[in-house]
Protein backbone atom coordinates (compact mmCIF):
# COMPACT_ATOMS: atom_id res chain seq x y z
CA UNK A 1 0.00 0.00 0.00
CA UNK A 2 1.04 3.74 -1.11
CA UNK A 3 0.19 4.62 2.71
CA UNK A 4 2.42 2.19 4.45
CA UNK A 5 5.61 3.96 2.50
CA UNK A 6 5.19 7.59 3.59
CA UNK A 7 7.58 9.41 6.09
CA UNK A 8 5.70 10.85 8.99
CA UNK A 9 7.90 13.46 10.87
CA UNK A 10 6.39 15.64 14.00
CA UNK A 11 9.16 18.74 15.26
CA UNK A 12 9.05 21.26 17.46
CA UNK A 13 11.35 24.47 16.80
CA UNK A 14 11.89 28.79 16.36
CA UNK A 15 12.45 30.65 13.43
CA UNK A 16 14.07 34.14 12.88
CA UNK A 17 10.89 36.31 12.07
CA UNK A 18 12.79 38.85 10.30
CA UNK A 19 10.01 42.42 10.38
CA UNK A 20 8.19 40.49 12.07
CA UNK A 21 8.11 41.97 16.12
CA UNK A 22 9.22 39.55 18.74
CA UNK A 23 7.12 38.63 21.70
CA UNK A 24 7.93 36.33 24.96
CA UNK A 25 8.41 32.98 24.08
CA UNK A 26 5.68 30.44 24.37
CA UNK A 27 5.61 27.73 26.90
CA UNK A 28 5.55 24.33 25.03
CA UNK A 29 2.50 22.16 24.31
CA UNK A 30 2.28 19.44 26.06
CA UNK A 31 2.98 15.89 24.77
CA UNK A 32 -0.12 14.80 25.25
CA UNK A 33 -2.13 17.78 23.19
CA UNK A 34 0.37 17.11 20.71
CA UNK A 35 -0.18 13.75 20.61
CA UNK A 36 -4.07 14.30 19.87
CA UNK A 37 -2.74 17.19 17.44
CA UNK A 38 -0.72 14.71 15.20
CA UNK A 39 -3.72 11.93 15.49
CA UNK A 40 -6.39 13.94 13.72
CA UNK A 41 -4.00 15.19 11.18
CA UNK A 42 -2.46 11.77 10.49
CA UNK A 43 -6.28 10.37 9.91
CA UNK A 44 -7.34 13.37 7.65
CA UNK A 45 -4.57 12.47 5.46
CA UNK A 46 -5.13 8.56 5.36
CA UNK A 47 -8.93 9.17 5.02
CA UNK A 48 -8.77 11.62 2.53
CA UNK A 49 -5.55 10.27 0.27
CA UNK A 50 -3.11 13.35 0.56
CA UNK A 51 0.07 12.53 -0.56
CA UNK A 52 1.56 15.02 1.05
CA UNK A 53 0.89 17.01 4.86
CA UNK A 54 2.23 19.79 6.44
CA UNK A 55 0.64 21.33 9.91
CA UNK A 56 1.69 24.08 12.48
CA UNK A 57 0.93 25.67 15.79
CA UNK A 58 2.39 29.17 15.98
CA UNK A 59 2.69 31.29 19.02
CA UNK A 60 3.88 34.51 20.23
CA UNK A 61 5.62 34.54 16.45
CA UNK A 62 7.51 31.08 16.31
CA UNK A 63 6.36 27.91 15.08
CA UNK A 64 5.66 25.93 18.58
CA UNK A 65 4.70 22.75 17.09
CA UNK A 66 5.22 21.27 13.64
CA UNK A 67 3.86 18.04 11.90
CA UNK A 68 4.51 16.64 8.28
CA UNK A 69 3.00 13.51 6.76
CA UNK A 70 3.86 12.00 3.25
CA UNK A 71 6.27 13.13 0.08
CA UNK A 72 6.60 16.09 -2.20
CA UNK A 73 5.58 13.76 -4.91
CA UNK A 74 5.54 10.46 -5.71
CA UNK A 75 8.47 9.86 -8.14
CA UNK A 76 11.15 11.10 -5.61
CA UNK A 77 9.39 10.68 -2.83
CA UNK A 78 10.90 13.47 -1.02
CA UNK A 79 9.44 13.95 2.53
CA UNK A 80 7.43 17.09 3.32
CA UNK A 81 9.31 19.40 5.46
CA UNK A 82 8.83 23.06 6.49
CA UNK A 83 10.41 24.15 3.55
CA UNK A 84 8.20 22.39 1.14
CA UNK A 85 6.13 24.75 -1.64
CA UNK A 86 2.40 24.56 -1.26
CA UNK A 87 -0.23 26.29 -3.20
CA UNK A 88 -2.61 27.91 -0.66
CA UNK A 89 -5.24 28.86 -3.19
CA UNK A 90 -7.88 31.01 -1.62
CA UNK A 91 -5.90 31.57 1.81
CA UNK A 92 -4.27 34.39 -0.94
CA UNK A 93 -7.27 36.44 -0.44
CA UNK A 94 -6.38 37.83 2.74
CA UNK A 95 -3.30 39.38 1.22
CA UNK A 96 -4.74 41.14 -1.36
CA UNK A 97 -7.41 41.73 1.04
CA UNK A 98 -4.36 44.10 3.12
CA UNK A 99 -2.82 44.98 0.18
CA UNK A 100 -6.34 47.28 -0.59
CA UNK A 101 -6.15 48.32 2.88
CA UNK A 102 -2.80 49.60 2.54
CA UNK A 103 -3.21 51.36 -0.89
CA UNK A 104 -6.34 53.08 1.52
CA UNK A 105 -3.95 53.96 4.30
CA UNK A 106 -1.85 55.80 1.50
CA UNK A 107 -4.65 57.69 -0.08
CA UNK A 108 -4.17 56.07 -3.00
CA UNK A 109 -8.07 54.66 -3.06
CA UNK A 110 -11.14 54.95 -1.35
CA UNK A 111 -13.45 51.82 0.10
CA UNK A 112 -16.79 53.33 -0.56
CA UNK A 113 -15.56 54.51 -3.93
CA UNK A 114 -17.65 52.79 -6.66
CA UNK A 115 -15.56 49.71 -7.82
CA UNK A 116 -15.96 51.49 -11.61
CA UNK A 117 -13.69 54.36 -10.27
CA UNK A 118 -10.65 52.26 -10.29
CA UNK A 119 -11.65 49.41 -13.02
CA UNK A 120 -13.60 51.54 -16.05
CA UNK A 121 -14.76 48.53 -17.37
CA UNK A 122 -17.59 47.95 -14.69
CA UNK A 123 -19.35 51.23 -15.93
CA UNK A 124 -21.01 49.19 -18.27
CA UNK A 125 -22.30 46.58 -15.91
CA UNK A 126 -25.87 45.73 -16.25
CA UNK A 127 -27.90 45.75 -12.41
CA UNK A 128 -30.38 43.34 -12.28
CA UNK A 129 -33.01 46.16 -10.88
CA UNK A 130 -33.34 49.45 -11.54
CA UNK A 131 -32.22 49.96 -7.61
CA UNK A 132 -28.89 48.36 -7.16
CA UNK A 133 -26.69 50.28 -5.97
CA UNK A 134 -23.08 50.73 -7.87
CA UNK A 135 -20.64 48.59 -6.53
CA UNK A 136 -17.92 49.21 -4.04
CA UNK A 137 -14.69 48.26 -3.49
CA UNK A 138 -15.97 46.99 0.10
CA UNK A 139 -18.37 45.08 -1.65
CA UNK A 140 -15.52 42.96 -3.06
CA UNK A 141 -13.60 42.78 0.20
CA UNK A 142 -16.46 41.04 1.88
CA UNK A 143 -18.15 38.82 -0.85
CA UNK A 144 -21.97 40.75 -1.44
CA UNK A 145 -20.79 42.52 -4.49
CA UNK A 146 -24.02 40.61 -6.15
CA UNK A 147 -21.43 38.00 -8.07
CA UNK A 148 -22.41 34.12 -8.26
CA UNK A 149 -19.86 31.64 -6.06
CA UNK A 150 -17.58 30.77 -8.69
CA UNK A 151 -15.35 28.22 -7.22
CA UNK A 152 -15.14 25.90 -10.19
CA UNK A 153 -14.97 28.38 -12.78
CA UNK A 154 -12.71 30.59 -10.66
CA UNK A 155 -10.06 28.31 -10.19
CA UNK A 156 -9.58 27.49 -13.77
CA UNK A 157 -9.03 31.41 -14.79
CA UNK A 158 -5.60 31.44 -12.87
CA UNK A 159 -3.72 31.75 -15.66
CA UNK A 160 -6.10 34.32 -17.35
CA UNK A 161 -4.09 37.36 -19.10
CA UNK A 162 -4.19 40.61 -18.30
CA UNK A 163 -5.55 41.26 -21.51
CA UNK A 164 -8.01 38.46 -21.56
CA UNK A 165 -9.43 39.87 -18.73
CA UNK A 166 -9.85 43.39 -19.88
CA UNK A 167 -12.00 41.47 -22.80
CA UNK A 168 -14.11 39.47 -20.57
CA UNK A 169 -14.90 42.68 -18.44
CA UNK A 170 -15.66 44.64 -21.88
CA UNK A 171 -18.02 41.16 -23.05
CA UNK A 172 -19.62 42.09 -19.45
CA UNK A 173 -20.56 39.74 -16.39
CA UNK A 174 -23.82 38.59 -14.72
CA UNK A 175 -24.93 38.96 -11.66
CA UNK A 176 -26.93 36.78 -9.52
CA UNK A 177 -28.58 39.30 -7.14
CA UNK A 178 -28.55 43.43 -6.56
CA UNK A 179 -25.24 44.63 -4.76
CA UNK A 180 -25.05 44.77 -0.88
CA UNK A 181 -27.94 42.04 -0.54
CA UNK A 182 -26.47 39.26 0.61
CA UNK A 183 -22.89 37.42 0.68
CA UNK A 184 -22.13 35.01 -1.63
CA UNK A 185 -18.31 34.04 -2.36
CA UNK A 186 -16.72 35.66 -5.46
CA UNK A 187 -13.52 34.48 -6.89
CA UNK A 188 -13.94 37.38 -9.82
CA UNK A 189 -14.79 39.53 -7.17
CA UNK A 190 -10.77 39.33 -5.69
CA UNK A 191 -9.66 39.07 -9.62
CA UNK A 192 -11.26 42.73 -9.53
CA UNK A 193 -9.49 43.76 -6.18
CA UNK A 194 -5.99 42.64 -7.66
CA UNK A 195 -6.80 44.77 -11.23
CA UNK A 196 -7.78 47.95 -8.82
CA UNK A 197 -4.02 47.41 -7.20
CA UNK A 198 -2.58 46.67 -10.99
CA UNK A 199 -4.52 49.97 -11.70
CA UNK A 200 -3.66 52.23 -8.78
CA UNK A 201 -0.32 51.24 -8.08
CA UNK A 202 0.93 51.48 -11.58
CA UNK A 203 2.42 47.89 -10.90
CA UNK A 204 1.42 44.36 -11.48
CA UNK A 205 -0.59 43.79 -7.65
CA UNK A 206 1.54 40.54 -7.85
CA UNK A 207 4.45 42.34 -8.26
CA UNK A 208 3.29 45.16 -5.86
CA UNK A 209 2.05 42.50 -2.74
CA UNK A 210 5.51 41.17 -3.18
CA UNK A 211 7.66 44.50 -2.97
CA UNK A 212 5.13 46.18 -0.16
CA UNK A 213 4.12 42.66 2.10
CA UNK A 214 5.80 39.54 1.46
CA UNK A 215 9.56 41.12 1.32
CA UNK A 216 9.16 43.28 4.16
CA UNK A 217 7.64 40.24 6.20
CA UNK A 218 11.25 38.26 5.27
CA UNK A 219 8.79 35.82 3.04
CA UNK A 220 11.41 35.09 0.57
CA UNK A 221 10.28 31.94 -0.38
CA UNK A 222 6.97 32.89 -0.86
CA UNK A 223 5.18 33.91 -4.63
CA UNK A 224 3.16 33.82 -7.26
CA UNK A 225 4.76 32.61 -9.88
CA UNK A 226 5.40 28.63 -9.38
CA UNK A 227 7.39 28.26 -12.54
CA UNK A 228 10.12 30.54 -10.73
CA UNK A 229 10.65 28.39 -7.38
CA UNK A 230 12.48 26.37 -7.01
CA UNK A 231 10.86 23.06 -8.42
CA UNK A 232 13.11 20.80 -5.91
CA UNK A 233 10.99 21.82 -2.71
CA UNK A 234 7.77 22.29 -4.63
CA UNK A 235 4.59 19.97 -3.15
CA UNK A 236 3.01 18.71 -6.89
CA UNK A 237 -0.54 18.95 -6.73
CA UNK A 238 -2.55 15.43 -7.17
CA UNK A 239 -5.94 14.36 -7.55
CA UNK A 240 -7.18 11.05 -6.28
CA UNK A 241 -9.89 9.80 -8.87
CA UNK A 242 -11.15 6.04 -9.47
CA UNK A 243 -8.58 4.79 -6.44
CA UNK A 244 -5.42 6.12 -8.41
CA UNK A 245 -3.17 9.10 -7.75
CA UNK A 246 -3.22 11.46 -11.35
CA UNK A 247 -1.26 14.70 -11.08
CA UNK A 248 -3.09 18.13 -11.37
CA UNK A 249 -1.59 20.43 -14.62
CA UNK A 250 0.29 23.51 -13.08
CA UNK A 251 -1.71 26.56 -13.31
CA UNK A 252 0.96 29.32 -14.10
CA UNK A 253 0.25 32.78 -12.73
CA UNK A 254 -2.17 35.43 -14.13
CA UNK A 255 -4.73 37.83 -12.81
CA UNK A 256 -6.40 35.26 -10.89
CA UNK A 257 -3.74 34.74 -8.93
CA UNK A 258 -5.54 37.74 -6.86
CA UNK A 259 -7.84 35.49 -5.41
CA UNK A 260 -5.42 31.93 -5.37
CA UNK A 261 -2.36 32.14 -6.89
CA UNK A 262 0.04 32.29 -3.70
CA UNK A 263 2.82 29.53 -3.29
CA UNK A 264 4.20 29.39 0.14
CA UNK A 265 5.83 26.94 2.78
CA UNK A 266 5.09 26.20 6.54
CA UNK A 267 8.30 28.43 7.45
CA UNK A 268 7.20 31.47 5.39
CA UNK A 269 3.22 31.16 6.22
CA UNK A 270 4.43 31.28 9.83
CA UNK A 271 6.04 34.97 9.24
CA UNK A 272 2.68 35.85 7.94
CA UNK A 273 0.64 34.34 10.91
CA UNK A 274 2.78 36.13 13.33
CA UNK A 275 2.69 39.09 11.49
CA UNK A 276 -1.12 39.17 11.74
CA UNK A 277 -1.61 38.21 15.18
CA UNK A 278 0.79 40.74 16.46
CA UNK A 279 -1.73 43.29 15.59
CA UNK A 280 -3.34 42.24 18.69
CA UNK A 281 -4.39 43.73 21.08
CA UNK A 282 -4.66 47.46 20.24
CA UNK A 283 -1.69 49.17 22.00
CA UNK A 284 0.66 51.52 22.56
CA UNK A 285 4.25 51.84 20.79
CA UNK A 286 5.79 51.54 17.03
CA UNK A 287 4.36 49.89 14.14
CA UNK A 288 7.30 48.39 12.61
CA UNK A 289 5.49 45.90 10.37
CA UNK A 290 4.32 46.62 6.61
CA UNK A 291 1.30 47.91 7.52
CA UNK A 292 -0.47 49.56 10.57
CA UNK A 293 -2.03 47.34 13.05
CA UNK A 294 -4.43 48.96 13.21
CA UNK A 295 -5.30 48.14 9.47
CA UNK A 296 -4.84 44.63 10.10
CA UNK A 297 -7.54 43.91 12.52
CA UNK A 298 -9.75 45.99 9.94
CA UNK A 299 -9.59 42.42 7.55
CA UNK A 300 -11.58 40.99 10.88
CA UNK A 301 -14.54 43.84 9.88
CA UNK A 302 -17.09 42.25 7.54
CA UNK A 303 -20.43 43.77 5.98
CA UNK A 304 -22.94 41.82 8.62
CA UNK A 305 -24.34 38.93 6.64
CA UNK A 306 -24.38 36.40 9.63
CA UNK A 307 -24.22 32.90 8.73
CA UNK A 308 -25.27 30.40 11.60
CA UNK A 309 -23.52 26.79 11.81
CA UNK A 310 -23.42 23.87 14.61
CA UNK A 311 -20.57 21.71 15.19
CA UNK A 312 -20.13 18.76 17.64
CA UNK A 313 -18.35 18.83 20.72
CA UNK A 314 -14.70 17.12 21.52
CA UNK A 315 -14.06 14.27 23.65
CA UNK A 316 -13.33 15.26 26.84
CA UNK A 317 -14.18 18.99 26.35
CA UNK A 318 -17.30 21.11 25.91
CA UNK A 319 -20.64 19.49 24.65
CA UNK A 320 -22.54 20.62 21.20
CA UNK A 321 -22.07 24.20 20.02
CA UNK A 322 -23.79 26.43 18.31
CA UNK A 323 -21.76 29.47 16.20
CA UNK A 324 -21.80 32.26 13.78
CA UNK A 325 -19.68 33.62 11.24
CA UNK A 326 -19.23 36.31 9.30
CA UNK A 327 -17.15 36.75 5.97
CA UNK A 328 -14.97 40.17 6.96
CA UNK A 329 -11.99 41.19 4.52
CA UNK A 330 -9.80 37.97 3.15
CA UNK A 331 -11.35 35.40 6.41
CA UNK A 332 -14.18 34.32 8.01
CA UNK A 333 -14.65 35.64 11.68
CA UNK A 334 -16.37 32.96 13.84
CA UNK A 335 -17.65 33.61 17.32
CA UNK A 336 -17.32 30.02 18.93
CA UNK A 337 -18.35 28.47 22.41
CA UNK A 338 -14.66 27.58 23.13
CA UNK A 339 -12.39 29.31 20.96
CA UNK A 340 -13.98 32.51 21.14
CA UNK A 341 -13.58 34.78 18.25
CA UNK A 342 -11.27 33.52 15.68
CA UNK A 343 -10.52 34.42 12.01
CA UNK A 344 -10.37 31.72 9.69
CA UNK A 345 -9.91 30.63 5.55
CA UNK A 346 -9.65 27.98 3.58
CA UNK A 347 -7.98 27.09 0.34
CA UNK A 348 -9.24 24.74 -1.87
CA UNK A 349 -6.95 24.17 -5.34
CA UNK A 350 -6.60 22.15 -8.37
CA UNK A 351 -3.89 19.44 -7.03
CA UNK A 352 -3.84 21.54 -3.27
CA UNK A 353 -6.24 22.44 -0.27
CA UNK A 354 -5.08 24.39 3.21
CA UNK A 355 -7.13 26.40 5.90
CA UNK A 356 -5.59 28.77 8.84
CA UNK A 357 -7.35 29.91 11.91
CA UNK A 358 -6.09 32.59 14.04
CA UNK A 359 -7.12 32.99 17.81
CA UNK A 360 -6.33 36.62 18.22
CA UNK A 361 -7.42 37.19 21.75
CA UNK A 362 -4.77 33.96 22.30
CA UNK A 363 -1.94 34.51 20.22
CA UNK A 364 -2.30 31.52 18.23
CA UNK A 365 -2.77 30.25 14.77
CA UNK A 366 -2.83 27.05 13.36
CA UNK A 367 -2.59 25.78 9.68
CA UNK A 368 -2.51 22.68 7.24
CA UNK A 369 -1.20 22.70 3.89
CA UNK A 370 -2.45 19.64 1.36
CA UNK A 371 -1.26 18.38 -1.98
CA UNK A 372 -4.67 16.97 -3.20
CA UNK A 373 -7.60 18.30 -4.82
CA UNK A 374 -9.84 20.12 -3.20
CA UNK A 375 -8.68 18.53 0.29
CA UNK A 376 -10.07 21.03 2.64
CA UNK A 377 -8.40 20.41 6.29
CA UNK A 378 -10.68 22.50 7.66
CA UNK A 379 -12.30 20.65 10.19
CA UNK A 380 -8.52 18.96 11.39
CA UNK A 381 -7.27 22.65 11.85
CA UNK A 382 -10.50 23.39 13.81
CA UNK A 383 -10.06 20.20 15.88
CA UNK A 384 -6.29 21.03 16.90
CA UNK A 385 -7.61 23.76 17.91
CA UNK A 386 -9.96 22.60 20.11
CA UNK A 387 -7.28 20.27 21.49
CA UNK A 388 -5.54 23.23 22.35
CA UNK A 389 -8.41 24.58 23.83
CA UNK A 390 -9.50 21.60 25.88
CA UNK A 391 -5.93 21.77 27.75
CA UNK A 392 -6.14 25.80 28.80
CA UNK A 393 -3.90 26.87 26.38
CA UNK A 394 -6.50 29.41 24.16
CA UNK A 395 -7.35 31.90 27.02
CA UNK A 396 -8.15 35.49 26.08
CA UNK A 397 -5.91 38.56 27.02
CA UNK A 398 -6.57 40.70 29.88
CA UNK A 399 -7.44 44.30 30.13
CA UNK A 400 -5.21 46.61 32.62
CA UNK A 401 -8.01 48.35 34.75
CA UNK A 402 -7.72 51.53 33.97
CA UNK A 403 -7.36 54.63 37.19
CA UNK A 404 -11.38 55.53 36.27
CA UNK A 405 -12.64 52.06 35.98
CA UNK A 406 -10.83 51.47 39.42
CA UNK A 407 -11.84 54.71 41.13
CA UNK A 408 -15.57 53.68 39.90
CA UNK A 409 -15.52 50.43 41.34
CA UNK A 410 -14.53 51.78 44.87
CA UNK A 411 -17.40 54.20 44.69
CA UNK A 412 -19.78 51.10 43.83
CA UNK A 413 -18.08 49.05 47.26
CA UNK A 414 -18.26 52.02 49.06
CA UNK A 415 -22.31 52.63 47.94
CA UNK A 416 -23.12 49.19 48.23
CA UNK A 417 -21.33 48.71 51.58
CA UNK A 418 -23.11 51.51 52.91
CA UNK A 419 -26.85 50.89 51.92
CA UNK A 420 -26.65 54.19 49.70
CA UNK A 421 -25.31 56.88 46.82
CA UNK A 422 -23.92 58.88 49.08
CA UNK A 423 -20.64 58.06 49.30
CA UNK A 424 -20.56 58.56 45.14
CA UNK A 425 -22.83 61.23 45.13
CA UNK A 426 -20.86 63.51 43.09
CA UNK A 427 -19.35 60.90 41.14
CA UNK A 428 -22.36 59.42 39.26
CA UNK A 429 -23.05 60.42 35.22
CA UNK A 430 -26.16 62.44 35.18
CA UNK A 431 -28.68 59.86 34.50
CA UNK A 432 -27.85 57.41 37.01
CA UNK A 433 -30.16 59.11 39.69
CA UNK A 434 -32.67 59.57 36.92
CA UNK A 435 -32.84 56.16 36.16
CA UNK A 436 -33.14 54.79 39.44
CA UNK A 437 -33.82 57.02 43.02
CA UNK A 438 -31.52 57.05 45.67
CA UNK A 439 -34.09 55.91 47.78
CA UNK A 440 -35.03 52.72 45.30
CA UNK A 441 -30.94 52.02 45.76
CA UNK A 442 -30.93 51.94 48.91
CA UNK A 443 -33.65 49.43 48.99
CA UNK A 444 -31.89 47.25 46.46
CA UNK A 445 -28.96 47.17 48.77
CA UNK A 446 -30.89 46.06 51.32
CA UNK A 447 -32.57 43.37 49.64
CA UNK A 448 -29.38 42.22 48.18
CA UNK A 449 -27.44 42.06 51.77
CA UNK A 450 -30.69 40.37 53.52
CA UNK A 451 -30.52 37.50 50.60
CA UNK A 452 -26.90 36.94 50.09
CA UNK A 453 -25.05 38.19 53.68
CA UNK A 454 -22.32 39.43 54.75
CA UNK A 455 -19.96 39.62 51.10
CA UNK A 456 -16.11 39.68 51.13
CA UNK A 457 -16.37 43.03 48.69
CA UNK A 458 -12.35 42.87 48.11
CA UNK A 459 -12.38 40.63 44.31
CA UNK A 460 -10.90 42.50 41.96
CA UNK A 461 -12.81 44.08 38.59
CA UNK A 462 -12.17 42.58 35.56
CA UNK A 463 -11.95 44.87 32.91
CA UNK A 464 -13.82 44.30 29.91
CA UNK A 465 -12.71 47.77 28.65
CA UNK A 466 -10.65 50.79 29.52
CA UNK A 467 -14.50 52.16 30.84
CA UNK A 468 -16.44 49.25 32.07
CA UNK A 469 -15.81 45.92 33.86
CA UNK A 470 -17.39 43.03 36.00
CA UNK A 471 -16.95 41.47 39.31
CA UNK A 472 -17.91 39.02 41.74
CA UNK A 473 -18.39 39.39 45.69
CA UNK A 474 -18.59 35.82 47.64
CA UNK A 475 -21.04 36.32 49.70
CA UNK A 476 -22.71 34.20 52.89
CA UNK A 477 -25.03 32.01 51.11
CA UNK A 478 -24.27 32.66 47.31
CA UNK A 479 -22.53 35.90 45.69
CA UNK A 480 -23.41 38.66 43.57
CA UNK A 481 -22.83 39.27 39.97
CA UNK A 482 -22.19 42.74 39.65
CA UNK A 483 -21.13 45.07 35.88
CA UNK A 484 -20.40 48.78 35.62
CA UNK A 485 -20.11 51.34 33.15
CA UNK A 486 -18.93 54.71 32.83
CA UNK A 487 -20.09 56.99 30.89
CA UNK A 488 -18.55 58.79 27.51
CA UNK A 489 -18.00 62.30 28.45
CA UNK A 490 -14.89 63.54 30.37
CA UNK A 491 -14.55 62.36 33.49
CA UNK A 492 -15.92 59.21 32.95
CA UNK A 493 -18.43 59.01 35.91
CA UNK A 494 -20.21 55.99 37.02
CA UNK A 495 -23.32 55.59 34.41
CA UNK A 496 -24.58 51.65 35.10
CA UNK A 497 -24.31 49.33 38.11
CA UNK A 498 -25.36 46.32 37.70
CA UNK A 499 -26.01 43.58 40.36
CA UNK A 500 -27.63 40.22 40.91
CA UNK A 501 -27.90 37.68 43.84
CA UNK A 502 -27.00 33.91 43.39
CA UNK A 503 -27.71 31.98 45.91
CA UNK A 504 -25.89 28.63 46.62
CA UNK A 505 -27.21 25.75 45.03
Amino acid sequence: MFWKGLAVAVATFVISQGAVAQQPGAAPIPKPVTDAIDQHFRDFQATAHIPGLVWAVVEHGRIVHLGTAGTQDLVSKTPVNADTLFRIASMSKAFTALAILKLRDDGKLRLDEPAETYVPELKALHYPTSDSPRIRVRDLLSHVAGFVTDDPWGDRQQALSEADFTAMLQKGIALTRAPQSAFEYSNLGYALLGRIITNVSGMPFDAWITREILHPLGMAATGYDVFAAPQAKRAIGYRWENEAFAEEPTLGPGVFGAMGGIQTSANDYTRWVAFLLDAWPARDGPDTGPVRRSTVRELAQGLNFPQPSHRDGIEGGSGPCEAASNYAMGFSVVADCDLGTYLTHSGGYPGYGSNVLLLPDAGIGVFAFASRTYAGPAATVKQASLELAKAGMVTKRTIATSPELAHAYMIARAMFDTGSVQPGIDELAMNFLLDRSAANWAKVFAELKAKSGTCDLGAPITSTGLLSGKFTWVCETGRIDGAIDLAPDLPPKLQSLRLKAVSKT
